[in-house]
């Protein structure tokens, strides 16, 4: 994608993301209709539905022409992966809106081919965007974020994820995370994966963890860490597919592979 059409679809995405931001906050205090869908814990509302609506129909009107993968079914049935995808999550954290109106984002990475062209992540009640362009560095509020070149010890680490993986669990021995736990200097979870990557970014935290996540939760996040020079590896340290769901590993590049060589690949089972 050539530079002037980047900062082309750059400027819409983002007009379009504050004007839903507007719209989500518009209906904070409206009863919300929650549904589930995998599981209990897998909660939908009409909000996500209606946010994923107003996407997908700005884009199709727009940009007939590229396709859309989304996580509440509003987007493609069939990705081109040949030319431009938005991969879309209209509000990641949906379970916090539900319980705390507050701590969800708006997630959108745009991708031509494989390539992570253009990323945003907006924390829609405190306003805060986070966005990055290739080769461009990443921004929040249109600030610059700073390059994670900072020396970084193991033990001076804060760390995000699930705690549920502290507990006895098919996917990961708790007790080498329980190890991991003890060697860093505090452990976090804010229900967002959008947020942490963020957050990995800005450099509040060092590192986030999870088992499994799906293309619309990550495919943001991805492009705005490597902004800053952050790595974003499988648990094993393998590269991903913006179009794949994935285990993965976001991380400050000082403890990346001290996590994966002493940690995660021991744990993972």
């Amino acid at each position: 994608m050539d530079v002037q059409k980047r900062q082309q679809i750059f400027d819409q995405a983002k007009e379009w993301i504050l004007e839903a931001g507007t719209l989500i906050r518009s209906q904070m205090n409206n009863p919300l209709i929650v549904n589930t869908k995998s599981n209990r814990n897998d909660l939908v509302t009409q909000l996500d539905k209606e946010v994923e609506l107003f996407f997908t129909t700005k884009i199709k009107q727009k940009y007939p022409n590229h396709s859309i993968l989304s996580e509440e079914g509003f987007g493609h049935s069939l990705i081109n992966k040949t030319g431009i995808t938005w991969i879309i999550d209209p509000i990641d954290g949906t379970m916090n809106l539900v319980h705390q109106r507050r701590n969800f984002a708006i997630s959108i990475g745009i991708y031509d081919q494989e390539i992570g062209e253009i990323g945003f992540i907006y924390d829609v009640m405190y306003n805060q965007l986070y966005s990055a362009q290739k080769n461009k560095g990443a921004y929040k509020n249109d600030q610059q974020i700073s390059w994670l070149d900072n020396e970084l010890l193991l033990e001076h680490a804060m760390i995000c994820f699930n705690h549920r993986w502290l507990c006895e669990n098919k996917l990961v021995n708790e007790k080498i995370m329980q190890q991991l736990v003890k060697q860093v200097r505090g452990v976090r979870a804010y229900g967002s994966a959008a947020l942490e990557f963020a957050y990995v970014a800005e450099g509040i935290v060092d590192a986030y963890i999870t088992m499994h996540l799906e293309p619309w939760d990550f495919a943001a996040g991805k492009i705005i860490v490597q902004e800053v020079g952050g790595k974003i590896t499988s648990i094993s340290g393998e590269e991903i597919n913006p179009f794949t769901g994935t285990s993965l590993l976001v991380c400050h590049p000082q403890i990346h592979q001290k996590i994966i060589d002493e940690y995660l690949l021991q744990a993972k089972k």
